[in-house]
């Protein structure tokens, strides 16, 4: 088969859908791979790199598309990518559909075959192409949270960790998922004072025995998350429905009753976001402010740590790209019922239920995917 690796273009995005390793790894299972001029140049990769691994380098990203028979990305391909791509071609990458009619309505109009790494699971019910992503942002997440804190920022000029003889800052995590339990890790690292809120009773148990006095769980209802979030200096949004768009957990109101200076960190902006007053933003601009409440809602927050998070990416997502490459896409997601989930759309269709649900499509069942 022959793979495409275009150079990202979202603001600030330095990640590259494949690493020079993982080239080797599909030109030893005798597929070929064209990788874009200074693709890996923000992971520290240069161009003779991927020649080494075996790869060809293409001059820009049309030439890409139009050779290419699976296309691997890391973001969401922009208005311009999109109109690239071509009836059969494979799109595997992050997609987040959900909060995004424009990218689905296009992506539905190329006839592209379109597998979204956020919906593929594993045996656990977990989100294995998610999780790695979901861990560096949980941990960005507090970095970040505590510069905005920072007074020159904008924020409450609160060190969250404290110093002695002078209180923690007061850290609120919403939801106690693989963002929400990172975050709390890295917040507890620092000595803040911790509350993770979560709604399932299972969660906090193991939360609680993970952490023990070291954070505070807490039952996430309507009372509880209003008293937690106006006590918070700092907010972090974790909370998700795979493939569905985020729930507006946080109220605009919620919001006016912070405390000036405190600061919001939306983890879950790539769904939509789950603060009302939440607005995606890029790298190059992190923050805007409402109420005197700090926003920081990044929607490639992981693209920060390229390096980083490109090789915990290519980990996970490398196994199921030389499935689809060895076998073809129906074959390997007949094989593989958790790469199945990953089918988001095909041939002009929607075939995920929750995408299809939040933005009014009717849902196409897999198994007529595979026979069609």
């Amino acid at each position: 088969m022959r793979i495409g690796v275009p150079k990202e273009i979202k603001n600030h995005e330095y990640r590259v859908g494949m690493t020079p390793e993982s080239v080797a790894e599909a030109v030893h299972h005798g597929h070929s791979v064209m990788v874009e001029t200074g693709a890996g140049l923000g992971i520290g990769s240069e161009d003779e790199e991927y020649i080494a691994a075996g790869g060809e380098i293409i001059g820009d990203a049309p030439a890409i598309f139009a050779a290419a028979d699976m296309i691997i990305k890391v973001k969401e391909p922009q208005a311009n990518e999109r109109k690239m791509l071509r009836e059969g071609q494979i799109l595997y990458t992050y997609l987040h559909l959900a909060p995004d009619p424009e990218q689905t309505k296009d992506l539905v109009a190329s006839g592209a075959t379109c597998i979204a790494y956020e919906t593929v699971t594993d045996n656990a019910g977990g989100l294995p192409l998610l999780k790695p992503m979901s861990q560096v942002a949980g941990r960005m997440s507090i970095q970040a949270g505590a510069h905005c804190l920072e007074k020159a920022q904008g924020g409450r000029g609160v060190l969250l960790g404290g110093v002695p003889g002078v209180m923690p800052g007061k850290v609120a995590v919403i939801g106690g998922g693989v963002v929400g339990f990172n975050a709390a890790q890295m917040a507890v690292g620092l000595g803040a004072d911790v509350t993770i809120l979560d709604r399932s009773p299972a969660q906090l148990e193991r939360l609680a025995m993970h952490f023990e006095s070291s954070a505070k769980t807490r039952f996430s209802n309507k009372a509880n998350l209003e008293e937690s979030v106006a006590e918070a200096d700092l907010v972090i949004g974790a909370v998700l429905i795979p493939g569905a768009a985020a729930p507006k957990l946080v109220t605009r109101e919620m919001v006016a009753g912070m405390k000036r200076g405190s600061v919001l960190v939306d983890v879950a902006i790539d769904q939509g976001g789950c603060f009302a007053t939440s607005k995606a933003t890029t790298h190059a601009d992190p923050t805007y402010v409402v109420d005197e409440v700090v926003h920081y809602c990044v929607a490639n927050m992981p693209g920060g740590v390229a390096r980083t998070s490109t090789y915990a990416l290519n980990n996970v997502t490398l196994p199921h790209a030389l499935a689809l490459a060895d076998k073809g896409w129906k074959k390997a997601l007949a094989d593989d019922k958790h790469l199945a989930n990953g089918l988001n759309v095909w041939n002009g269709k929607v075939t995920y239920e929750a995408v299809a649900h939040d933005l009014g499509y009717e849902a196409t069942s897999l198994s007529e995917a595979l026979a069609g």
